[in-house]
């Protein structure tokens, strides 16, 4: 993109090693991250006109400060990348403050980090920002939801590939920042045969045998939809078995059935409400594709607090 007025367009080789550190230490690509804050950007700058109001109303050189603040309780995570997008606006102009690390609880009215720098930048990085931050802090904060109803219980809850194109790392990200367990980030990583697979092999244990024929180190979870299923796939020693669409009673049975020999996880159409009925049952996991396909913008919000 064409640099807009007043806009530093920190390249990725400039960026502070120390934030480029923290986001590879958090499993996050650091140079996806910066195109991914580019390309956000990009969308508020098209042109070298930069941001019209803030050009229009806000001398060039003035200097203020603004916080992060949260308006409400929940778990933040992108606050590592809501700097970025100060540093790439406004370079070393910028300076970061008492940022909370990814994963810490917050309730209404807690600052999670602060901004001083050039007002026109500030005002210019503000949106996008907050974008990343609300929408991971989102996605955090309903994890802990979950991690919080299945305490007590031997279950973990797991994400899913329901996630925004082009976000899932970062949405994944978020899922362990609320104490969560990401499944497979790719076809690749993991073969999960789902029903269209087993109608397409011809059952449950021919698909399970094709995967394990064409792809014997990859692991293998295999879907079912009745317990006849579970038990055909346990003589076949499948070590991970999917519960789909189950009621609590089908689980119980299946847990009793399984003895131990291999994980379970629930899945299918889960609510919160019933998470700990679910969790109770024995089962290893229950995946929630709701934490990233229905996320819950977390209410974040920055204040300018002064301008000189």
């Amino acid at each position: 993109m064409s640099r807009p007025a007043g806009i530093v367009a920190t390249p990725y080789a400039d960026l502070p090693p120390v934030l480029v550190d923290e986001l590879a230490a958090a499993g996050l690509d650091p140079e996806a991250v910066h195109a991914a804050v580019v390309a956000a950007l990009a969308e508020d700058l098209p042109d070298d006109r930069g941001d019209v109001t803030s050009v229009a109303t806000i001398p060039a050189g003035t200097r203020g400060a603004a916080a992060f603040g949260a308006r409400e309780p929940g778990v933040v995570a992108g606050l590592a990348i809501a700097e970025l997008v100060f540093v790439y606006v406004m370079g070393d102009e910028v300076v970061v403050s008492d940022r909370l690390a990814d994963g810490a609880g917050v309730v209404a009215g807690d600052v999670v980090m602060r901004v001083e720098g050039p007002v026109r930048g500030l005002l210019c990085a503000e949106r996008t920002a907050l974008n990343f931050a609300s929408h991971l802090s989102g996605v955090a904060t309903a994890t802990a939801h979950w991690v919080a109803a299945l305490e007590g219980t031997a279950a973990r809850v797991l994400d899913t590939r329901k996630t925004l194109p082009g976000w899932r790392a970062l949405q994944k990200y978020a899922v362990r920042c609320g104490g969560g367990v990401n499944h497979r980030l790719s076809l690749s990583d993991m073969a999960m045969v789902k029903d269209n697979h087993v109608i397409a092999a011809g059952g449950v244990v021919p698909a399970l045998e094709a995967v394990r024929t064409r792809f014997p180190d990859v692991p293998v979870e295999v879907e079912v939809t009745d317990l006849d299923q579970l038990r055909a796939l346990l003589e076949a020693g499948c070590d991970r078995i999917l519960l789909d669409n189950m009621d609590t009673a089908a689980l119980a049975e299946a847990v009793r059935i399984n003895a131990g020999r291999a994980r379970l996880e629930a899945s299918g159409g889960l609510t919160l409400d019933r998470a700990r009925e679910v969790a109770a049952t024995g089962v290893d996991f229950v995946s929630v594709g709701a934490l990233t396909h229905s996320v819950v913008v977390f209410d974040l919000g920055m204040d300018l607090e002064e301008a000189r």
